[in-house]
């Protein structure tokens, strides 16, 4: 049986503790990798665009002496009308104030209110009515029209959670990279005026072609012609007829 001189066991035991020390600074690198790495470079992963369900609500005053609705409250009513048919997700809902002054001018709007959302097209199951009281009767109670629909939303802007100077503590403006508010009020603009929220995830279908417009310049194409379109008075607009 042979045994190991002193010299080797004590060299072996220093490089098995070099080797543990190396994996736990390794280990340690590799834990402050992932904390740098929390904030994402890209402004679309920093401020992402989000679809989510949210309210739209008018309200409409009713006086003490006038009851039904005036010119510029159908046109609001209409506007509920026409854009719950096309974006709503839920039943509209109004809130009706109940033992008021103007509790008697405020059916008469109701009853105006109902009428108008029938004729635009709502269904009676599409309207579910609620009164309330009001918390405050110093103020005018109004009927308040609140329907869900699909929106997109970013944001919110404006956080600063470092300065975006240069500085000792801020390290990511010595490696040229983008501040954590850089993008936000893009992706909230963009988020504000999308006509569909699904536009940002899917196109739409193809819509079917102008037929009669696609008639006329296969056939100019046939003849030889040029197919770009001519407009007769083109010229008139031309400051001077200089050159011809």
């Amino acid at each position: 049986m042979t045994t190991r001189p002193p010299q080797l066991r004590k060299r072996a035991t220093r490089l098995g503790g070099a080797l543990v020390g190396m994996a736990l600074v390794l280990g340690g690198c590799q834990h402050d990798e992932v904390v740098t790495a929390s904030i994402p470079d890209d402004y679309k992963q920093r401020h992402p665009i989000a679809v989510e369900e949210q309210n739209r609500s008018i309200v409409v005053f009713v006086g003490h002496a006038r009851g039904g609705l005036t010119a510029a409250q159908r046109a609001d009513v209409m506007g509920v009308a026409s854009a719950w048919l096309h974006e709503g997700t839920g039943a509209i809902r109004i809130d009706v104030p109940s033992n008021t002054p103007n509790a008697r001018p405020v059916a008469d709007t109701m009853r105006e209110i109902q009428a108008m959302l029938t004729a635009a097209g709502v269904p009676p199951r599409g309207v579910s009515v609620h009164p309330y009281q009001p918390e405050d009767k110093r103020f005018l109670p109004p009927i308040r029209l609140t329907y869900s629909k699909i929106a997109a939303v970013a944001g919110p802007c404006g956080l600063w959670p470092e300065d975006i100077g240069p500085s000792m503590k801020n390290k990511r403006w010595f490696e040229n990279k983008d501040y954590y508010n850089y993008g936000c009020a893009y992706q909230r603009n963009l988020a504000a005026m999308v006509d569909n929220p699904s536009d940002l995830e899917q196109p739409r279908p193809e819509t079917p072609s102008y037929t009669p417009r696609r008639i006329t310049g296969l056939e100019k194409y046939r003849k030889g012609t040029t197919t770009a379109t001519t407009y007769p008075e083109a010229d008139k607009a031309k400051l001077s007829d200089t050159g011809r």
